[in-house]
């Protein structure tokens, strides 16, 4: 059995052809997908402001560690579309940065350092 690791991918992408039923929507909800909304969940939070230009969903996606960070991205963009088709959303081309969290590094403030003066 492969190791899992869990990864936090941000999806971005422009909103593109949206209907005027679309555009009402989200801008019906808009109060419910600003900054104070965004976190990392399995089924992701959308983020966008009242210009309706750019969009950016948070995924948490728990994968195989040899699969690494790209094929998470794959998972969360995929993710993200189905989302968007389902809502009946017209986007541009996605693109996504992941974090593996597993392997993530944390400094902490406060903590005398090792390394040589």
């Amino acid at each position: 059995m492969s190791t899992q690791h869990t990864y936090r991918v941000i999806v971005r992408g422009t909103w593109d052809g949206l209907t005027d039923g679309a555009r009402a929507r989200l801008l019906s909800e808009v109060d419910e997908h600003g900054l104070s909304a965004m976190r990392f969940t399995e089924e992701g939070s959308l983020a966008y402001d009242r210009v309706l230009k750019h969009f950016s969903f948070r995924f948490l996606v728990v994968s195989d560690a040899e699969d690494g960070e790209e094929m998470a991205s794959v998972i969360a963009e995929d993710r993200a579309e189905a989302l968007l088709r389902r809502d009946g959303f017209g986007h541009g081309e996605l693109r996504s940065t992941a974090t593996d969290m597993d392997t993530m590094k944390i400094n902490r403030k406060g903590r005398p350092s090792s390394a040589p003066a």
